[in-house]
């Protein structure tokens, strides 16, 4: 697929995305809940008590100056970082943080896939390699099944024509989307993305953007912690704005960023919007 095709083929569609979250949130389904997630770093606190629920569908934004908690609340979610206090839920399997054994936690990981900001891919594996090695590792698929699975969420990338080269060999951004599309082919029941754009240029990132707009099409249930305001306000059906470790404020994209409640989130939706005021 070319990359003029590819960029038809991912055109902004906001009334396909309205009607999806619509539709989610019709369906009032709990998908995933966090009570009083607590972690610090010695003597650091860095999620002061985060009290979430999401239900299934939703794109919720992440958004916040840096070091606020973002990406360590995303790790929290899964495990790769434990938290001191808290219980995470995702459907109806409820991990208590502190008492949580090994194999409750990978119970629980299995329910979520993770995009991280530096695409974390294997270096010494090809592109499709990458898409089915948790297949088959990780759920036992036979490996002409999982090839099936990653060729078919590879191509929804715009990438079928890389299937056989190293991350090496691609952008940052096409690597990016190969993340993406290793994170879909696990079927989650939910997706957590740590800053996906962050490593990227402008245009590579809107590659990246575009891609994302559509997994949101599909009701996949996602969690983004982003800088891209652009993307939080278009594309997710609701934001939470933290600081210092908590959640100061949460709404839908039109509450957050036309008419916010709190002081402190009107000040950083200002200041993102307009970083250089006359």
């Amino acid at each position: 697929m070319s990359m003029q095709t590819f960029r038809q083929s991912r055109q902004p569609r906001p009334a396909l995305i309205l009607a999806s979250t619509q539709a989610a949130g019709a369906q009032d389904s709990t998908q995933l809940k966090l009570c009083g997630i607590r972690k610090s770093f010695g003597d650091h606190a860095v999620l002061r008590g985060i009290d979430l629920t999401i239900a299934k569908g939703d794109v919720v934004a992440l958004i916040g100056p840096s070091g606020t908690g973002k990406t360590t609340l995303l790790r929290c979610i899964n495990f790769l970082e434990r938290a001191d206090d808290g219980t995470v839920t995702i459907g109806d399997h409820t991990v208590n943080t502190r008492s949580a054994t090994e194999r409750e936690i990978l119970a629980h990981r299995r329910k979520t896939a993770m995009v991280f900001q530096n695409y974390n891919l294997l270096r010494n594996k090809t592109i499709l390699q990458n898409v089915t090695e948790g297949l088959i590792v990780a759920q036992k698929k036979p490996r002409a099944v999982a090839e099936e699975i990653a060729h078919a969420e590879i191509e929804s990338v715009g990438l079928s024509d890389h299937l056989h080269k190293y991350p090496y060999q691609l952008s940052g951004g096409q690597q990016q989307r190969i993340g993406i599309a290793r994170a879909m082919a696990l079927q989650p029941d939910v997706m957590l993305l740590d800053e996906p754009t962050s490593s990227l240029d402008p245009e590579r990132s809107l590659e990246v953007l575009r891609v994302l707009q559509d997994v949101a099409c599909t009701g996949m249930t996602m969690i983004i912690a982003t800088h891209e305001m652009s993307f939080a306000r278009h594309v997710s059906s609701r934001v939470v704005f933290m600081e210092h470790g908590r959640v100061v404020e949460q709404g839908s994209p039109t509450q957050i960023f036309a008419h916010p409640h709190h002081e402190r989130t009107r000040a950083f939706v200002r200041d993102m919007e307009n970083p250089f005021p006359a």
